[in-house]
């Protein structure tokens, strides 16, 4: 029983004792003064709707726009519907308004004069594909490793990761640079990873970096990044996800997280040699780690199966 049915009830027990002993006797009873008993038994129809409590809310505002200045911005937008929203409360001042800009839009929006046109259509995401076969989809994308692991301070690595949608096998590789001529490298080795594993890469998936495409490149827009050269070459088709939309590679941005917390949270690199030999043993434990997307079955024991 919510609070407000309690009450309510309560409310009830009392105008029932006043009626039936008075209400000095209830006031002693309940301990409620004779004028809060007079307010409900005045209200009390014999229902217990009738005991909630209303609004008090109130009616208007002391502020608020009076009946002329109302008349006076139907008028003045009537004859200017186009004018814009300085402007057209710079024509109101002219003719006496006194408010500001912000108190005449909030009062234009209530009215209704904002609604014109269709509202914009709601994005509805499309339903994620599920590949068929390994090697139909491989999804790549690269972290920037951290440098609270990076024991010599001024040095970055980067960790590229190609994951196969369909089985879930990785490949990474430590790079000490993040451009296009390193996602090339790594795209050739990613490609007899997985055929070592039986699996010929027939598509990958990236986001819009740099080192992948040249989209939003202003003045190497036409010229394809050596990325997509190589994967041309391999006969291999390069699908670009929507922009600013990470979720569209969502299973290898999930591995990274996973990468974050298994790997990278209780491991230092005192050298790029020592980072690459890590992420080599890393990399096998890896593909052993049961998933529940797998029926709980480790990447290398869901293909041998």
């Amino acid at each position: 029983m919510n609070r407000i049915t309690q009450d309510m009830k309560y409310r009830q027990s009392l105008i029932n004792y006043a009626m039936k002993y008075g209400v000095s006797k209830a006031s002693r009873k309940y301990n409620k003064a004779r004028s809060y008993i007079y307010f409900w038994l005045k209200r009390y129809d014999g229902t217990l709707e009738s005991l909630a409590c209303k609004s008090r809310r109130p009616h208007g505002h002391p502020r608020a726009h009076t009946e002329a200045e109302l008349k006076l911005i139907h008028d003045v937008r009537r004859r200017n519907p186009k004018l814009g929203m300085i402007e057209f409360w710079h024509r109101l001042t002219i003719n006496g308004y006194t408010r500001p800009p912000g108190s005449l839009y909030r009062v234009m929006k209530r009215l209704g004069y904002f609604q014109t046109g269709e509202h914009k259509k709601k994005y509805t995401p499309k339903p994620m594909e599920q590949m068929q076969y390994p090697g139909q989809r491989v999804q790549i994308d690269v972290k920037f490793v951290p440098s609270s692991c990076i024991v010599a301070k001024g040095e970055r690595y980067y960790q590229y990761t190609a994951i196969d949608e369909y089985s879930r096998l990785r490949y990474l590789e430590a790079f000490e640079e993040n451009s296009t001529y390193s996602a090339a490298c790594f795209l050739m080795n990613a490609a007899a990873f997985f055929k070592k594993h039986g699996i010929n890469i027939e598509c990958v998936q990236t986001d819009n970096g740099r080192e992948f495409t040249n989209k939003f490149s202003q003045s190497m827009i036409n010229r394809p990044t050596l990325f997509e050269v190589t994967a041309a070459k391999m006969g291999i088709r390069h699908k670009l996800i929507r922009p600013y939309t990470p979720r569209h590679n969502g299973k290898v941005e999930r591995s990274h997280r996973e990468d974050q917390k298994r790997f990278y949270s209780s491991h230092s690199f005192y050298s790029f040699e020592d980072f690459a030999a890590q992420l080599a043993v890393y990399l096998r434990r890896s593909n052993s780690i049961p998933m529940r997307p797998l029926g709980y079955l480790s990447p290398i024991q869901f293909l041998n199966r």
